[in-house]
C-alpha cells in the first residue's frame, strides 16, 4: 500500500468512526431522553469493542481513532455550552480532510517525518525544523488535493528583548493598520490580484456543471449511474478554482504572518480595536474588502504570538477613538468621507493616525478614556 493509499486509508476510517459514534449519541438520546452524555473514555471502551467487530479498523492508528472520539466530544460539549452548532455527520465527498496521530512520531531530517502505520514521508519545507518533544502530529488534504502535516512541538520559547516601544493599532481598509507612531501598512487587494481568471473558472465550472447533470439525467434513462466526478472537465474547473482560492488565502496568511512577527519583534505592548467584524460582514458594499483584510486572523496571530515572545496585547473598544481630538481633547463627530482635518489649535491631523494615539492612550491607561461623545 502507497503512502498515499494509507493516508486516504486513515480518513475514511475515522470518518466511519465520526458517524457511527454520532449515531450512537443521537440515536441514544432519542430513545431516553435522561440519558448521560457518553464521554470521550467511554467512546474509547465502544472503539475497542467495534473493533472486534470491523476487524478492519486495525489497518490504520488506532491513536488518530482515538482523537476523532476526542474531537467528537469536544464538539458536543461547545454544543451543550451554546458556542457551537450540533456535530454534523461528514460525507465522503468533502475534499478537505484530516487526521491527528499521537504515536511513533520522529523527525528524521529535514525532508523526511516518521509516522505510525506509515514509512519515512518526504516533505518538502523552506525552514529549518525546530528541536523539541512531538505532541501531535495531524495529516489534513486540502480542497487542491495537497497534503499536508501540521506538526505541534514542545520546546521552551525564548522572550525577545524589549525594546521600550509601544505602539497602537488603527484597523482599515485602505491601510491595513495605521499605527501610532504614523506608520501607514499598505493592504494588498488579495482578492482582486486573481479575480479575473478566478472568476473565468467558475463560470467554466458552472457551465460544465450544468452540462455534466444533464448528460448524468439522461444515462439514468439507461440504467447508467454517473456522478459529477466521472467528468474530467468539470473536475479540472473545480480544481483550478480551489487553487486560485487556495492562493489567495496562502498570500493573505502570509502578509498578516510577516506583519504580526514584526510587531511583535518591534513593540512590547501592542493596542488595537475589538472590531465586530461580523456585523461589518453584512454590509455588502463593504463585506469583500473586510474578508479580504483578515482582522480576525491577524488578531489571533498576535494573541499566541504576543504569549510565546512575552510581549502583550491589549483589546480596546473602538467607540469614539476617531471622533476625539488626541491632541485637544475635543469632541468632533466627522463622517468617514473625511480624512483629514484641523483642530482648534491650528494642527491637521491625519484622522486615522489620531485613531491609533487614542486607542494606544485608552489601551494603557483606560481611566483616561472617553465614553460619551
Amino acid at each position: 500500500m502507497t503512502q498515499m493509499e494509507q493516508i486516504e486509508l486513515t480518513f475514511n476510517h475515522t470518518r466511519f468512526l465520526w458517524n457511527a459514534m454520532l449515531e450512537l449519541q443521537n440515536t441514544r438520546h432519542e430513545n431516553n431522553k435522561e440519558s448521560k452524555f457518553i464521554g470521550k473514555y467511554d467512546l474509547d471502551l465502544i472503539l475497542t469493542t467495534l473493533k472486534q467487530e470491523k476487524r478492519w479498523l486495525y489497518d490504520v492508528d488506532h491513536t488518530a481513532l482515538q482523537d476523532t472520539n476526542a474531537k467528537l466530544d469536544k464538539s458536543f460539549k461547545r454544543f451543550f455550552k451554546k458556542t457551537g452548532c450540533h456535530p454534523r455527520f461528514k460525507s465522503y465527498k468533502n475534499s478537505k480532510k484530516s487526521y491527528t496521530t499521537k504515536m511513533n512520531m520522529k523527525i528524521l531530517d529535514n525532508h523526511h517525518l516518521k509516522i505510525a502505520k506509515m514509512k519515512p514521508i518526504y516533505f518538502r519545507s523552506r525552514k529549518h525544523i525546530p528541536e523539541g518533544k512531538i505532541k501531535t502530529v495531524t495529516v489534513s488534504k486540502s480542497t487542491t488535493g495537497k497534503y499536508y502535516a501540521s506538526v505541534v512541538i514542545e520546546r521552551e520559547i525564548e522572550p525577545l528583548s524589549e525594546t521600550g516601544n509601544n505602539v497602537g493599532l488603527d484597523l482599515g481598509l485602505a491601510s491595513l493598520s495605521t499605527q501610532s507612531d504614523g506608520i501607514k501598512i499598505p493592504l494588498p487587494r488579495f482578492d482582486k490580484n486573481l479575480a479575473k481568471k478566478k472568476r473565468n473558472w467558475e463560470r467554466k465550472l458552472a457551465r460544465r456543471r450544468t452540462r455534466a447533470l444533464s448528460v448524468i439525467h439522461e444515462q439514468k434513462k439507461f440504467g447508467r449511474e454517473l456522478e459529477l466526478k466521472d467528468f474530467a472537465n468539470y473536475t479540472r474547473a473545480k480544481y483550478m478554482v480551489a487553487k486560485y482560492a487556495e492562493k489567495e488565502r496562502n498570500q493573505r496568511n502570509d502578509y498578516l504572518q510577516k506583519y504580526t512577527t514584526s510587531l511583535v519583534r518591534d513593540y512590547d505592548v501592542i493596542v488595537m480595536e475589538d472590531l465586530k467584524v461580523k456585523n461589518m460582514m453584512k454590509n455588502y458594499k463593504l463585506s469583500r474588502a473586510v474578508a479580504n483584510a483578515g482582522w480576525r486572523s491577524m488578531r489571533t496571530m498576535l494573541e499566541y504570538k504576543t504569549k510565546w515572545y512575552g510581549k502583550e496585547l491589549i483589546v480596546i473598544d473602538p467607540a469614539y477613538t476617531s471622533q476625539v481630538d488626541f491632541e485637544t481633547g475635543e469632541i468632533q463627530k466627522k463622517g468617514l468621507q473625511i480624512r483629514d482635518y484641523t483642530n482648534s489649535n491650528g494642527t491637521l491631523v491625519d484622522r486615522d493616525v489620531n485613531a491609533a494615539k487614542n486607542i494606544l492612550k485608552w489601551g494603557l491607561d483606560p481611566k483616561t478614556r472617553i465614553t460619551k461623545a
